[in-house]
């Protein structure tokens, strides 16, 4: 573009002919079209630039292009009055550099500002945006190839891009989300991109002067249409966007304090998300609450178990917040502190009066869960009459908020708690079944069934078999005290201890005695296992056995067809922790006929209630046994069960079902 447009001015001084007078306005089209597709292709690869940084990209292409051109300047003013300053040739190079860095600028500051019109864009922003480059094309074509236009239209081609110029630089969409600081930065950098455009245009024009003084063959600027109109749509928008922030300074301040009043306002709300304990939503709101009214102090009491209390503060001491809360109450001011206050009051008055504390104003809500005061947010400042309305009812909104943020913490962390339990009960119950045995020891002189239904998930009721030798077979049945995983631990205590020492082939007095010192170490304080033991001897067919403090024996003999329950003396594992367990358990012996029937069971049987609050008992058990005695065990269980569900009138049972059916042959 230089070289082209030095050629002609050259010949026209030399009065040669130029072959290509227009030459250099094609160059000056391509280089402007060149420019545009390097910053639309830079622009687009950034697109996580924001509007700060949209302006601060225009001021560093102004401030290079303004650097050199100062360089430039600096040449002229070591140069003086040399013929070399005034020289045509010398002046029209440094005007087309100066140019050049003129649409440099122009061209980045457009492709900015379509960027920032085209935010938040709609179907007939982008036609217009689309309308108004196609029209600058035309005007930069026009320019360079001199069509024979009437003058009628460029004069409408003129009014239509001037008036989609103004239409496209009254969005300013983008303003609205500014801070107040982002505002003043982009105020500054506009007014220095104003700067920059004043600029250019004096020295472009002054150079122009100079250099028409001797030849009237260059590139003048305001003769090129294109260069004037994309110059007024960056200065155009540059004003429009300087005025439109400026005007919207007063209202920054309130509107980042409504968006954060709103921000905060979700942070309360997702802490439950987002936080591990009620602590962290304290802090939230204790935070929120002092940024969104500007407080001076403020503490946050929260009511603790026992009625104990504990306190967050902010910019206060406790002793300082008990001495205000103290001189309240001697000043018998009521609805401010106390359970249900949920208003603001003018304290001034009051507070005056209070020494060691520089606050004149106070106010205070509650922090409720279900309707119950869990806590007391109290703002202070120390201005008299510092809170309005308005923040109030901000304060009291992130109050409620908070209540409900830690209404759903504490349901959050129960529904997490329960899954836990349930969790933990589903183990339990698996590894209760694997106590309880699979089968149970066969005898050709007696037959056995068995049935066990927990209450809960997992009961504390346990039986077993073992067969000790050829002619003994070990019976056990055991309530452990408690239910869940303790029972089902005091369980697996309990079968280990019965396999370890039914197998020594101990009588069973000696049994419940080495049982009761195994687990005296075992059990908690106030735990304890009541339990029977049976060794049943087939060759004598004599039947030894030891009651600690278990349910007694329902016997049935086939020779009478009565029941009976054999009561004997015996306290239950672990709670006589010494030697003179052995003094309370007795050994007991009896023989066995055949038909003879032996129910052992747990207390759930017989504490069963009717509808009508009355216990099933033993005497109902032992006339239940009696009507089916001379069926097989199987049936005579079954029958049993029946009888139990007809009468609590539900198979949902409040305790743990376990009965053992021995019949002998």
């Amino acid at each position: 573009m230089v070289f082209s447009d030095v050629t002609v001015i050259f010949s026209e001084l030399k009065g040669l002919t130029a072959d290509s007078p227009w030459l250099p306005r094609l160059m000056l089209d391509l280089y402007v079209i060149g420019l545009y597709y390097y910053y639309k292709l830079k622009i687009e690869r950034d697109e996580s630039l924001n509007f700060t940084d949209l302006l601060w990209r225009v001021f560093a292409t102004g401030l290079v292009a303004i650097v050199i051109s100062l360089a430039l300047r600096m040449l002229d003013f070591l140069l003086g009055a040399t013929s070399l300053a005034s020289n045509v040739f010398f002046l029209d190079i440094e005007y087309l550099i100066n140019l050049g860095l003129l649409i440099s600028f122009l061209v980045a500051a457009a492709t900015c500002w379509k960027r920032l019109i085209l935010y938040q864009k709609s179907k007939w922003l982008i036609r217009g945006w689309l309308v108004f480059e196609l029209a600058l094309l035309l005007v930069l074509l026009s320019d360079n190839l001199r069509f024979p236009i009437d003058e009628w239209i460029l004069t409408t081609i003129s009014i239509v891009t001037g008036l989609l110029a103004l239409v496209l630089s009254a969005n300013m969409k983008w303003v609205a989300y500014l801070n107040f600081k982002q505002k003043w930065t982009s105020l500054l950098l506009l007014l220095l991109s104003l700067f920059y455009l004043v600029y250019f245009l004096f020295t472009v024009n002054r150079f122009s002067d100079q250099i028409r003084m001797q030849t009237e063959v260059f590139l003048d600027f305001p003769e090129h249409i294109f260069n004037v109109y994309l110059y007024s749509f960056v200065m155009l928008y540059s004003i429009f966007s300087f005025l439109v922030i400026l005007f919207n300074l007063p209202t920054s301040s309130v509107f980042e304090q409504k968006l954060e009043e709103v921000v905060n306002f979700q942070r309360i709300s997702q802490s439950v998300q987002t936080e591990q304990n009620e602590e962290s939503v304290y802090k939230i709101l204790l935070e929120s609450s002092v940024s969104s009214v500007f407080a001076d102090a403020a503490w946050l009491e929260i009511k603790g178990e026992q009625e104990q209390s504990r306190l967050q503060t902010y910019q206060i001491t406790e002793g300082e917040a008990a001495r205000i809360k103290e001189h309240l109450v001697n000043k018998n001011i009521k609805g401010i502190l106390d359970q249900g206050s949920d208003r603001t009051r003018n304290l001034s008055d009051h507070l005056r009066s209070l020494k060691g504390t520089r606050y004149r104003s106070l106010m205070a809500f509650p922090v409720q869960v279900k309707g119950e005061r869990i806590g007391t947010l109290a703002l202070l400042k120390e201005l008299p009459d510092g809170f309005n309305k308005e923040m109030m009812q901000i304060v009291s909104a992130f109050a409620n908020q908070a209540g409900i943020s830690i209404e759903n913490f504490r349901l959050l962390r129960e529904a997490i708690q329960n899954e836990r339990y349930k969790e933990e009960l589903k183990i339990a119950k698996t590894v209760q079944k694997s106590l309880l045995p699979n089968r149970l020891e066969t005898d050709a002189d007696f037959e056995m069934a068995a049935f066990s239904e927990s209450a809960d998930e997992v009961g504390g009721d346990y039986y077993d078999t073992l067969r000790i030798n050829d002619h003994q077979v070990g019976l056990i049945i055991a309530d452990v005290s408690g239910k869940g995983t303790t029972a089902a631990f005091h369980m697996s205590q309990m079968k280990g201890i019965f396999h370890s020492l039914a197998q020594q082939g101990l009588d069973p007095k000696e049994f419940m005695v080495r049982a009761n010192r195994a687990l005296r170490y075992c059990l908690e304080r106030g735990s304890f296992i009541s339990a029977t033991y049976f060794v049943v001897d087939t060759r004598d067919k004599k039947i030894f056995y030891s009651r600690a403090g278990h349910c007694p024996v329902l016997w049935y003999r086939a020779a009478t067809s009565k029941p009976e329950y054999l009561v004997d003396k015996g306290a239950a594992l672990g709670m006589v922790k010494g030697k003179e367990y052995e003094q309370i358990v007795e050994a007991n012996c009896f023989s066995y006929a055949t038909g003879d029937v032996m129910v052992l069971y747990t207390d759930g049987i017989t504490e069963a209630k009717s509808p009508r609050g009355e216990e099933f008992g033993l005497e109902l058990l032992g006339r239940t046994i009696a009507e089916v005695a001379i069926r097989s065990p199987r049936e005579i269980q079954d029958h049993l069960i029946k009888k139990l569900y007809e009468y609590t009138g539900t198979e949902e049972i409040d305790d743990d079902y376990t009965v053992l059916i021995v019949k002998f042959k």
